[in-house]
């Protein structure tokens, strides 16, 4: 396969050409790299959200929207699917580089993970990725500076003029759909943390809804977790027997039920401090090729409702 920077980057040139259109800004730091703002400074949009999605998972995904309801509210809501689960959602799209260079903070997703490879995912899955260039998904409040491009530079093993540093804020209409096209990433990662082969994932489709922008990144965080935990679905094609698919969706926590504006403050809004297994979509269906189909977890309509001040 392809690198999946290599297919990152020719998303990421797309993005700078159509910057207009996607209502996004270009910066090029003074030492060559890219910081594309795709909801900081800049308004950013669905269209936005939807490359982004593209590049975090490297170019191995379909993403769409559509119209669902919540409550009887029409909402819209982001369609992802892959034909490569372990190498789109686990080795690109999952935040899993947590970045503080000089007082910037952000989280960063996306297949500049690959290079550096240093997390489980990439010895479950056998793959670490070379190439001259480095894309990282960066979530954060403010755009990431020269010192951030060094960083990332330096960990990738790229120069710093092939780095291209995507950046969106929680609180956008970008960052509210790129959260809500993680439903398909979050059941892979719960599936691969109880012990399942990623290699036996064969394909996975994700929808949740998009949660309406918050004030600030606090209360988006809940939002957009709330959208995923409670009104996320997925449908994953599997190739083998697993007896713990029932413990994949977030009915599975004793917090089920609560919103995530309580859980993040009971953490004192330390994303890092939050135990992993709440982060997973509302219900899944895992149907296994030549085998049975389990239909696990619920939504929860009424909490969604109100989160999202409906």
């Amino acid at each position: 396969m392809e690198s999946l920077n290599r297919m990152a980057v020719e998303l990421a040139d797309e993005a700078i050409d159509f910057a207009d259109e996607l209502a996004i800004d270009v910066h090029e730091l003074d030492n060559g790299a890219m910081v594309l703002d795709f909801g900081v400074d800049a308004v950013g949009g669905i269209e936005a959200g939807l490359l982004l999605t593209e590049i975090q998972t490297g170019g191995l995904s379909t993403v769409q929207v559509g119209v669902d309801e919540i409550e009887g509210a029409p909402l819209t809501h982001v369609e992802t699917s892959t034909d490569h689960p372990a190498m789109a959602l686990l080795c690109a799209q999952k935040a899993g580089w947590e970045l503080s260079v000089d007082g910037f903070e952000g989280l960063g997703s996306g297949p500049a993970r690959a290079l550096v490879a240093e997390e489980e995912e990439f010895q479950r899955v056998g793959y670490r990725d070379a190439s001259d260039f480095a894309v990282l998904a960066v979530e954060s409040d403010e755009l990431p500076g020269e010192a951030v491009a060094e960083h990332v530079a330096e960990m990738a093993g790229v120069p710093t003029s092939s780095v291209f540093l995507p950046t969106f804020s929680t609180a956008s209409v970008t960052g509210s759909v790129a959260l809500a096209a993680r439903a398909s990433e979050l059941a892979a990662f719960r599936l691969s943390e109880l012990g399942y082969d990623p290699l036996d994932m064969l394909a996975v489709t994700g929808s949740a809804p998009v949660a309406p922008v918050a004030a600030d990144d606090e209360m988006a965080m809940a939002r957009t977790n709330d959208a995923l935990a409670y009104g996320g679905q997925v449908h994953m094609t599997v190739d083998s027997e697993f007896d713990r698919f029932d413990e994949i969706p977030s009915t599975a926590r004793s917090e089920f039920g609560t919103p995530f504006a309580d859980i993040f403050a009971e953490h004192e809004w330390d994303f890092y401090e939050m135990p992993i297994e709440v982060f997973a979509p509302a219900q899944v269906t895992v149907d296994v090729a030549g085998g049975d189909v389990s239909v696990v977890g619920r939504t929860d309509e009424a909490l969604l409702a109100e989160s999202f001040g409906l």
